[in-house]
């Protein structure tokens, strides 16, 4: 059989699939074990929350399972009382350890997740409004920012989940506290996406396409969401992969102070804060798995974010 022209650019046109793993993003980051590692463990610890109730071998917040016979029991060591044995020890209550890790984590990562998407939608809007508008609208947009950030992050949230908590009523606040704790973390976070978009709007918006959706009567809504938005992604999603381990790091402090989850629905950081209290009575256990998980999760979440900045940064290219 005789293979026609059509057939030959057929076979030797590749997929799209296949275009996008040959594509310089990819190679590089193939070369980078620091990336790959990094994506590795991060993509292990979001899969192991999501899947929490098919992996823990108990649910950690179902009162009925619980036996506080297994109260302080060591890792990997039989029980005294039960002979039962945990492979990360029990808290105080007998709750396994391993188990509130996995649904810990869920809190910590959905509070970071949906923090972010929050300020990122936030400070999106108000940069290209501020970048493509100016005038009074870009002075009040920016000289907000710049006194938030004369502001340590941590009580701008502190401060934002105070004042949230005390005009909630008493019987939503435990149902109303993680909801309560994404506003306040989006709310702290929102200036950086806000300047980088601005800045990058004020480049763009003299370009000659934005020119051309002027004369064919594009309105200024249109041409921010549909010709100028595109353009400026790409630093807001390295910030944002950034801002989403200190994110989860903002989450576990206020937790850690007594300010974010409830006991209810305790996060890393809450769990953090249960075990400090058993630190210097023998039970070590309960502080540093969670600790070490949120410094893992962190960690590697900030080393992506690192190595997708400099992937996506030209001038390195």
């Amino acid at each position: 059989m005789v293979d026609t022209p059509l057939s030959d650019s057929a076979a030797k046109d590749p997929s799209r699939l296949r275009l996008a793993l040959q594509s310089d993003f990819i190679y590089q980051f193939k070369r980078s074990p620091v990336a790959v590692v990094s994506f590795a463990i991060t993509l292990l610890l979001v899969l192991s929350a999501i899947f929490a109730p098919l992996i823990a071998p108990y649910d950690p917040f179902d009162p009925g399972s619980l036996n506080l016979m297994n109260g302080f029991s060591a890792p990997m060591t039989p029980n005294a009382f039960t002979g039962d044995s945990f492979w990360l020890g029990t808290d105080d209550q007998g709750r396994d350890v391993f188990s509130t890790i996995l649904y810990g984590m869920r809190i910590s990562l959905f509070v970071g997740a949906a923090a972010v998407a929050f300020a990122m939608v936030l400070g999106i809007t108000l940069g290209l409004l501020a970048g493509y508008v100016g005038g009074w609208t870009e002075t009040i947009i920016m000289r907000i920012a710049d006194v938030q950030l004369t502001f340590p992050s941590i009580l701008v949230a502190m401060l934002i989940f105070g004042v949230a908590k005390g005009v909630t009523p008493v019987e939503y606040r435990d149902q109303m506290a993680i909801w309560v704790l994404i506003i306040a973390i989006g709310l702290s976070d929102w200036v950086q996406f806000a300047r980088v978009v601005r800045g990058a709007t004020l480049v763009e918006k003299n370009k000659e396409y934005v020119a051309a959706a002027k004369l064919i009567g594009r309105t200024g809504p249109a041409i921010m969401l549909r010709h100028i938005l595109p353009n400026v992604l790409s630093p807001v999603l390295v910030i944002a992969t950034i801002s989403l381990a200190l994110a989860i790091i903002a989450e576990a402090t206020l937790s850690f102070l007594g300010v974010g989850a409830p006991p209810t629905q305790p996060s890393l950081g809450t769990l953090i804060r249960i075990g400090q209290g058993f630190l210097f009575s023998g039970e070590w256990w309960i502080l540093l798995f969670p600790a070490l998980t949120l410094l893992t999760l962190a960690l590697s979440v900030n080393l992506l974010g690192d190595w997708l900045r400099d992937a996506l940064n030209p001038r390195l290219r």
